[in-house]
């Protein structure tokens, strides 16, 4: 079982998340324990006031230390977690990121509003710095719950299928291969005859071939660091010459 623990001044936005789905199976199948905390406990004033006016003047409240170190400490006594804070500055997030935090046991999301922290959490309280995108969002909840789910999902027995996450896209280094499924035909549309052949060999080639396709279309950087074989350089330079013709 992996313990997630997530810190922050909204816990009723993971109610539904938590509750639902993958996130909530995972849950009663005993493969995660997923705990929200109200940072706001750990205030420490009757206000329950965790943020204030940043030194040198500006616009904006800036997260206290206090009150996160506080918390981190109470949640965290006698384990040694990966401590992550969800900040636009931070590492962008991949499934290669998410396939190593799922090996943890012990993980806590610190989630931030306003204009930003105290740079002494940042520097000497967090492990980990994740972003989700290059944009920037209310708060740290909404990507919180987006590396959560793509973290849990990735658990032994979370799944129905226990190798089906293993040709998800980014897993493999390219994107996923297109998905067909009844009616063989629907208004005039027509699953590719190589499916219904029942030739598992063709089938794979088939497979492996679109998605060498789809990821030299959509997302070809990521061909640049992707340790081709041969066979799928040929192919690739096919894709190329094919689309100087058109």
């Amino acid at each position: 079982m992996i313990n997630i623990h997530v810190l922050s001044l909204f816990p009723d936005m993971f109610t539904g998340v938590f509750g639902a789905s993958i996130l909530k199976k995972a849950q009663e199948k005993g493969a995660v324990n997923l705990e929200v905390t109200d940072l706001r406990g750990f205030s420490g004033n009757k206000h329950n006031q965790v943020d204030d006016y940043p030194y040198g003047g500006g616009a904006g409240m800036v997260l206290k230390p206090e009150p996160m170190f506080s918390a981190v400490e109470a949640i965290t006594e006698g384990k040694n977690p990966r401590i992550i804070l969800m900040c636009p500055q931070g590492e962008r997030f991949t499934q290669k990121k998410a396939e190593e935090l799922a090996k943890e046991k012990e993980l806590v999301f610190l989630c931030g509003h306003y204009e930003g922290y105290d740079e002494r959490i940042r520097q000497h309280l967090v492990t980990d710095e994740i972003s989700i995108g290059d944009f920037v969002l209310t708060g740290g909840e909404l990507g919180a719950m987006t590396v959560i789910d793509s973290v849990v999902r990735l658990l032994p027995g979370v799944l129905g299928q226990e190798d089906s996450h293993i040709q998800d896209s980014f897993s493999t280094g390219l994107l996923e291969h297109p998905h067909y499924t009844r009616p063989a035909e629907f208004r005039g549309m027509k699953v590719p005859d190589v499916l219904l052949s029942g030739n598992h060999a063709k089938i794979d080639q088939w497979r492996a071939e679109e998605s060498l396709k789809r990821t030299f279309e959509r997302r070809p950087d990521l061909l640049d660091n992707y340790p081709l074989t041969d066979k799928q350089k040929l192919y690739v330079e096919k894709l190329k010459n094919n689309n100087k013709d058109t």
